[in-house]
């Protein structure tokens, strides 16, 4: 099991269903104005970041994008979803999301 709070804050998301995951649902998501925060798995293609930062350019709006530590495997044994994108859709949730995010970012820097 993860201990990271972002993991546990990205899992209450999905149940609430503030979450689009995957390549399609997220793209769409920015592209819709629904995306909050892009969070990009640390194993996906340089193309694919390249795509939604382009897609985030295009959408108007500023919608942070993160990268985390965790694989697409690991998303997938976190939330139950397969995927290297996701979208949170919902202000609280994403600017919490950011923070935790952040903050496992210094702690890991400290270490």
């Amino acid at each position: 099991m993860n201990n990271k709070k972002y993991i546990q804050m990205l899992g209450m998301a999905r149940r609430a269903g503030k979450l689009s995951m995957g390549h399609d649902m997220a793209l769409g998501a920015v592209k819709g104005g629904k995306a909050e925060l892009v969070i990009f798995a640390s194993d996906i293609s340089q193309r694919l970041v390249g795509e939604f930062e382009k897609a985030v350019c295009d959408s108007r709006r500023t919608v942070p994008c993160v990268h985390i530590d965790e694989t697409i495997n690991d998303i997938h044994r976190f939330i139950g979803y397969k995927a290297g994108v996701l979208t949170v859709d919902d202000i609280n949730f994403s600017t919490r999301i950011n923070e935790l995010i952040k903050e496992e970012n210094v702690y890991a820097n400290k270490g």
